[in-house]
């Protein structure tokens, strides 16, 4: 199966949300999507990276961008994850790795010398005509979402 590149179709997806209900690509399409998908809530990098898209969600929404976190987690786990943490991005919940399948990123990794499967920390500007702008893979947490932001302004 071919990778994703820029200007391809980013994969649809209408998934649980926080807060209940669902939220689709289809939904936002006519804007500018910020897509990250992290490995699981309430672990220090994925804890900074929401913190960082969600002190940054008022700059995104002027742009007119949406910013949506997408991991494994349940809904249940992404609502005590938002409370916590105070976090105002949407998080939806991949239960299934259906759409982290799509996008390529159910890897295997490695820590510490241990192989396993899991989710690539990545994330993918999605234009607002649906098709892929731009993409980080295997992204280090300090000064992301501040470069995705500048990405966002480029568009």
């Amino acid at each position: 199966m071919a990778d994703l590149d820029l200007g391809d179709l980013a994969p649809q997806f209408d998934l649980p949300r926080d807060g209940g209900g669902s939220l689709s690509l289809a939904s936002l399409l006519g804007k500018p999507v910020v897509l990250y998908f992290y490995p699981q809530d309430d672990t220090t990098g994925c804890t900074n990276e929401a913190i960082g898209f969600s002190q940054l969600k008022p700059e995104f929404e002027k742009l007119g961008a949406a910013v949506v976190g997408l991991s494994p987690n349940s809904v249940r786990k992404h609502d005590k994850f938002k409370s916590k943490y105070d976090l105002t991005v949407d998080l939806v919940a991949d239960e299934e790795r259906k759409v982290i399948e799509a996008y390529h990123l159910w890897v295997e990794k490695k820590l510490y010398g241990r192989r396993y499967i899991g989710v690539e920390r990545a994330t993918f500007l999605i234009g607002s005509d649906g098709r892929i702008a731009k993409i980080w893979r295997n992204v280090r947490v300090k000064g992301h979402a501040e470069a995705v932001l500048e990405a966002v302004r480029a568009l």
